[in-house]
């Protein structure tokens, strides 16, 4: 007789569950996301589920991590260009394109997602969220702090406050992408915002 094995099935798709589980965590957050919903999404039994993940708090954790860390590597990506307006528009239409992927390999716009406010007895998603805004405001802001020493910018810019309102766009792009603005609209804004800040950028050293 062929042996038969525990745990989860062969078709396991490790990716693909997270994927799934991640959806209906952003729609619903924590608390609202049965293990019944979870196991029916991801075509698992409990047991397999538990097998993967070691629990649902396992698995959302797994879930906001592995989502959360790619709008982390947009700044990361965008602070190492040379030109400033390059790391702003980089960062506002990178953005977008996170906010906007397909619903086929994406969850959704994590950053205005009912997951923001919930949590776990392991994970608090808010503090989390805030250590994760706080380190993309500390890396832009660094960067602009960089820009007004070099003489990209005059020495009057007040770096905190246009870090505040590249921050503030990026925000509001989000919730906008949340309520189901389209990509182009939504880059639309970010090439105008973008231009905007450019235009004062190069203003400032004329």
């Amino acid at each position: 007789m062929p042996q038969r094995t525990r745990g989860r099935p062969p078709a396991f798709d490790r990716d693909l569950a997270i994927l799934e589980a991640a959806r209906l965590f952003w729609r619903f957050g924590y608390s609202g996301t049965s293990t019944r919903a979870l196991t029916a999404a991801l075509g698992l039994s409990t047991s397999s589920l538990y097998a993967a993940f070691g629990s649902k708090a396992g698995l959302f954790e797994e879930a906001v991590r592995t989502y959360a860390e790619r709008y982390r590597e947009i700044y990361r990506r965008s602070v190492a260009e040379e030109d400033l307006g390059t790391v702003i528009g980089h960062i506002l239409t990178g953005s977008v394109h996170e906010f906007t992927r397909p619903g086929d390999t994406h969850p959704g716009c994590l950053l205005s997602s009912a997951a923001m406010t919930d949590s776990t007895s392991t994970l608090d998603t808010s503090a989390y969220f805030a250590e994760l805004h706080g380190w993309n405001e500390r890396a832009l802001l660094g960067r602009v702090e960089r820009a007004v020493r070099d003489g990209e910018l005059s020495p009057g810019t007040e770096a905190a406050a246009l870090t505040g309102l590249v921050q503030s766009v990026v925000h509001g792009l989000s919730v906008r992408a949340r309520l189901g603005t389209s990509r182009d609209s939504l880059l639309t804004t970010a090439r105008l915002t973008h231009d905007l800040i450019r235009g004062q950028l190069m203003s400032a050293t004329a």
